[in-house]
């Protein structure tokens, strides 16, 4: 991914401004009136794993859960999985989950514990647990996720308990359901076809000195008539941009954490440019 750090002065023309203060003033219209929807679940226990937090060496237990709620990531072959293992980004390819907060438990010496509660998906859990490679790439997507959300280190040298599926009690969780921004439309034009590419885009910080509290990613799509060809998916710290059919893919990580909910889209027809301004979440 490409900055053009010359894109964060002043050089931005009156036009994209206005759109730029336009979007900046709905984002937070939004952020401060939209209540994010969620569903709460009950999941499902599914296997418990034993590890340690470095370097104080405290006993920590990931109990990794089941729930036909969370969505299914991307279909996987093994051996997709052993070039992604092998490959220089592995991270490339994401496991939605749904990260609990910890909890004290018990363990079977009556010595106090740290708990965690990661929910995946159903069917992805059950292809996890028939193979043991998946199993050890779940086992470590999950610890890497608790590390990131809870600024942990996590031992890699982890046992999976034979007879216990989980710690503790299943408690409920909260789980977002609306992560995609909506696609506003400004006029229109017609949609000419083209092979799939990466589009060129470019991010920009708001206000352009000081602390950072949105960014807003500038995606040209030359062709693109109309917003309804657009697949715009936001993660935490990942963008995903489909145009259809098969025009371009963009499928680009972010460098900053920020609020999906609060995000909002809006496709210019006339210069074929899709902006999309994020709130960045404070760490």
């Amino acid at each position: 991914m490409e900055t053009d750090s010359s894109l964060l002065s002043s050089e931005v023309d009156l036009e994209q401004q206005e759109l730029y203060q336009q979007l900046l003033l709905q984002t937070m219209e939004t952020r401060q009136s939209k209540i994010p929807e969620s569903k709460v679940i009950r999941p499902q226990p599914g296997l418990c794993v034993k590890t340690l937090t470095l370097p104080d060496k405290q006993k920590v237990f990931v109990n990794i859960c089941q729930s036909a709620t969370v969505p299914t990531p991307p279909q996987l072959s093994r051996e997709k999985l052993v070039e992604l293992l092998e490959s220089e980004d592995p991270s490339g390819y994401r496991v939605p989950m749904s990260l609990g907060e910890p909890h004290t438990e018990v363990d079977n010496s009556f010595q106090g514990c740290t708990a965690y509660d990661v929910v995946i998906s159903e069917d992805f859990f059950q292809k996890c647990v028939k193979d043991p490679l998946f199993q050890q790439f779940l086992i470590a997507v999950s610890l890497e996720g608790l590390e990131n959300k809870y600024n942990l280190e996590l031992s890699r040298d982890w046992k999976v308990l034979k007879n216990r599926k989980f710690l503790g009690s299943v408690n409920e969780q909260n789980i977002r359901t609306n992560r995609k921004p909506v696609i506003q439309e400004i006029n229109s034009r017609d949609t000419h076809t083209a092979p799939a590419k990466r589009p060129e885009f470019c991010l920009l910080v708001e206000p352009p000195a000081g602390d950072t509290e949105f960014l807003i990613a500038e995606i040209q799509l030359p062709g693109v008539a109309s917003s309804r060809s657009l697949v715009l998916d936001l993660g935490e710290d990942r963008l995903v941009l489909n145009a259809r059919p098969s025009l371009f893919h963009l499928d680009c990580f972010i460098p900053v954490f920020i609020d999906q909910e609060g995000s909002v889209a809006l496709y210019n027809t006339n210069t074929q440019i899709l902006t999309v301004t994020m709130p960045v979440v404070s760490s």
